[in-house]
């Protein structure tokens, strides 16, 4: 097994990207965006059960995670969902995976594990 593919795919397993997706908080903000389109930290705050700054520090993550992206405009900043930034995570994660498939994790012969349940 190629040792520095494998640490790759642990990284990208282990990233940013990932994390921002597993917690349940960000997973409620992206609801918003996904649902109610751009808006700023206030408007994406006053659906949610928690403070304006939870959400702020939320967004943050997303966006470093390349989720959601960020447009200053006068005083306030708005938020969007950046179909761009997800896409290429994602399909880099991919790459990762399937470069990794062969040696990590085979496919499974259908037929021979039928057999092995069998006895």
């Amino acid at each position: 097994m190629n040792v520095d593919a494998a640490a790759a795919c642990l990284d990208a397993l282990d990233g940013a990207f990932l994390r921002a997706l597993a917690e349940p908080a960000r997973i409620a903000i992206l609801r918003v965006l996904v649902t109610n389109g751009r808006a700023d930290v206030g408007t994406i705050a006053a659906g949610l059960p928690w403070d304006r700054s939870v959400t702020t520090r939320h967004l943050q993550i997303l966006k470093d995670a390349r989720l959601v992206r960020a447009t200053p405009q006068g005083r306030h900043t708005f938020y969007e969902i950046d179909g761009d930034g997800t896409l290429e995570q994602l399909e880099a994660i991919t790459t990762l995976l399937q470069a990794m498939r062969a040696t990590c994790c085979p496919p499974v012969d259908d037929a021979a594990l039928q057999r092995d349940e069998r006895g």
